[in-house]
């Protein structure tokens, strides 16, 4: 029979999850609740159309860049205290934000933002991992926790939308302020404070290299949108960031204290959640950039209706996340789901692909986004779980750390790259025609449905990968390392 102890330990446990879910999901909802607010924010700042592009790719660069830093900072100073900072820093980033009377004080605010982000994501995944350490509710937790970071982006879309339509752009910068200081002044008082290991040294070589390869590629992969694959800017970035990181694993594998241990990534399982994660990323920031394009500008779709045109996909991803956690993935492990999953979601990009200038919603777009969200549903929280299952808690912050990295580096490289590829069909579809409103329209629709495929074929490549590399069986976590985390 469960005592009052145990009950409160678990009322304390899940209002743990509550917190940290509401954290995770103002850092995922910031990588795009700003896309809907863009237009109403140039007109008020008056900054150039080849500028807009900073107010997005300013947070993906900060936060891309320094997430691994920021997971070994969690496990230096202790998940709590880096936490907490993360998260009023987070706020106070964006109060700054919409307070900005100028677009080079809005960029500086996303910046900040990204940064303390790269903060408080791995603190947040890390402090789930060592709090839920019983099977059946890690399941659920993750479960939840895989949902939020899978549907944040649509629930942003949404939230952006609403927000501009009805008050203000600021207010997609206000917002952040409701989510980070309840959250920060909640997990205050529900979390232990954590030792700092101060036994962690800094692997500053490590740091430094990572860093600068992170930013130097997905600032390549942001030029690359803006000025072309073949630009001066775009090749040397690429190159110099594949370079860095070469540099990084080299300094990784001899470093006393590394950055990224090799041991974190030697697990087959892990090492293929990392990929999952990146790769569902890529495709997950697309269909988001380009249904929001093809429901606003061909289907006319106002900003909240097309919030609310993603929730379909929400309601089966968060669906998918909880069944696949605390149902499948118990019984059979990540290998048959993640594949699966990036099958399904290949599935349903596939679907998208038949949308026309004439389509409507029910008949094109939703089948497609319901496919998409079971699929990501199945891969996103057993990507999760089994990315920091057994990893001992000085690790804990590195391992966490890096799953957000791959998603956030996956989203902005995919985004970038299909971007790219989007804009030569439209391109090389209007060409030699006799241009018209009707013939814009077509080849706008063209380049959707070019991304479309391209993301089926991603995922499809993810789900073959995925099946080679992630073991079969149910893996069983590392009791000692997890009894530690208490």
């Amino acid at each position: 029979m469960r005592t009052q102890v145990d009950k409160k330990a678990d009322e304390r446990r899940w209002m743990i999850l509550a917190f940290l879910g509401l954290a995770q999901l103002m850092v995922v909802l910031d990588a795009t609740i700003v896309n809907i607010a863009l237009p109403s924010a140039q007109a008020d700042l008056g900054f150039a159309d080849d500028s807009r592009q900073w107010i997005i790719t300013a947070y993906a660069l900060a936060f891309g860049s320094l997430l691994l830093l920021g997971g070994r900072l969690s496990d230096y100073f202790g998940r709590k205290r880096v936490l907490i900072a993360g998260l009023l820093g987070f706020a106070g980033a964006s109060a700054l934000g919409g307070i900005a009377p100028w677009f080079e004080v809005l960029v500086g605010a996303r910046s900040l933002q990204g940064a303390f982000g790269a903060l408080l994501a791995p603190a947040a995944l890390s402090t789930l991992t060592t709090t839920f350490t019983v099977p059946a509710e890690r399941a659920r937790a993750f479960g939840v926790y895989g949902a939020i970071a899978g549907g944040g982006g649509a629930v942003g879309l949404l939230l952006g939308g609403v927000l501009t339509e009805f008050l203000d752009w600021r207010w997609c910068m206000f917002v952040n302020v409701a989510f980070a200081v309840p959250a920060a002044i909640g997990l205050h008082g529900l979390l232990d404070r954590d030792r700092a290991d101060r036994g962690v040294r800094m692997d500053i070589p490590g740091a430094v290299a990572a860093t600068a390869g992170l930013f130097g590629i997905v600032f390549g992969f942001s030029r690359a949108e803006a000025e072309g694959w073949s630009a001066a800017v775009t090749i040397g970035s690429l190159a110099a960031g594949v370079i860095l990181l070469a540099v990084f694993f080299l300094i990784e594998r001899r470093s006393a204290a590394p950055l990224l241990p090799p041991r974190v990534l030697a697990d087959r399982n892990r090492a293929g959640s990392y990929l999952a994660v990146g790769v569902v990323g890529a495709s997950m920031f697309g269909v988001f950039l380009f249904l929001t394009y093809y429901l606003q500008q061909t289907l006319e779709f106002a900003p909240v209706e097309t919030g609310l045109a993603f929730l379909p996909m929400i309601a089966f991803l968060m669906a998918g996340s909880v069944g696949s956690s605390t149902r499948l993935m118990p019984r059979f492990g990540p290998r048959p789901l993640v594949p699966t999953g990036m099958l399904l979601s290949a599935g349903g990009m596939l679907w998208l692909t038949g949308v026309g200038v004439d389509s409507t919603y029910a008949g094109a777009v939703l089948p497609g986004l319901c496919l998409v969200g079971a699929g990501f549903g199945l891969v996103i929280a057993p990507s999760m779980a089994s990315a920091t299952l057994g990893v001992a808690p000085r690790d804990a912050g590195v391992a966490s750390a890096t799953v957000n990295t791959c998603q956030q580096v996956g989203g902005s490289v995919g985004t970038a790259l299909l971007s790219t590829i989007s804009a030569s069909a439209v391109t090389a579809f209007a060409s030699d025609k006799v241009p018209s409103t009707e013939l814009m329209a077509r080849a706008a629709v063209h380049g959707y449905t070019t991304a479309f495929w391209w993301s089926a074929g991603i995922l499809a490549v993810g789900g073959l990968v995925t099946a080679i590399t992630l073991r079969s069986g149910v893996a069983k976590a590392e009791g000692e390392a997890l009894a530690l985390a208490h």
